[in-house]
């Protein structure tokens, strides 16, 4: 179990984050045209699992948007948006802000949370996913992983991009 913080506050995850050098789970997540996707959508390329409680929230919002800028930067990878927010939420959301260079996807009809130890257990956002991130390489080997230990905070960008090179 981890434990991070909301505002100071410290709540527990259902578990540990997946450590560099794992074999990541395969997921099935629902995109904003009700599609399910899977790690072979994303075959050949490297992935920025980047996963957050909502887009409803301001951090989480910046993230996508931090993630969508520099998109545009990177060969071969492909950005992943995970939250629980519903897909015609997450939908609205990357129409209204212009977002077209990452893909969201929902945990709506998913066990992804629980199956990579991310769900919250406790604390007001129980059921929603731990802040983290995780990358994978093109056979979906972990390269690199953060759990932000203040949920209010932003990954580190500079790490994540560094960790692709």
């Amino acid at each position: 179990m981890a434990v991070v913080t909301l505002h100071g506050d410290a709540f527990n995850t259902q578990g540990e984050l997946a450590t560099v050098g794992t074999q990541a789970k395969d997921f099935s997540l629902v995109r904003n045209d009700l599609s399910e996707a899977n790690l072979e959508t994303f075959a050949g390329k490297k992935k920025i699992l980047s996963i957050f409680p909502s887009l409803d929230t301001p951090t989480c919002a910046m993230s996508v948007r931090t993630f969508n800028k520099n998109a545009s930067e990177l060969q071969n990878v492909v950005i992943l948006n995970i939250s629980a927010d519903l897909p015609f939420a997450q939908g609205r959301f990357c129409g209204a802000e212009g977002i077209d260079k990452v893909e969201t996807l929902s945990t709506f009809r998913s066990n992804f949370g629980s199956e990579y130890n991310l769900e919250f257990t406790d604390g007001p956002l129980k059921g929603l996913l731990s802040r983290s991130i995780i990358i994978l390489d093109e056979n979906n080997k972990v390269i690199y992983s953060e759990q932000v230990a203040e949920t209010a905070d932003e990954p580190n960008y500079e790490a994540v991009l560094k960790a692709l090179k």
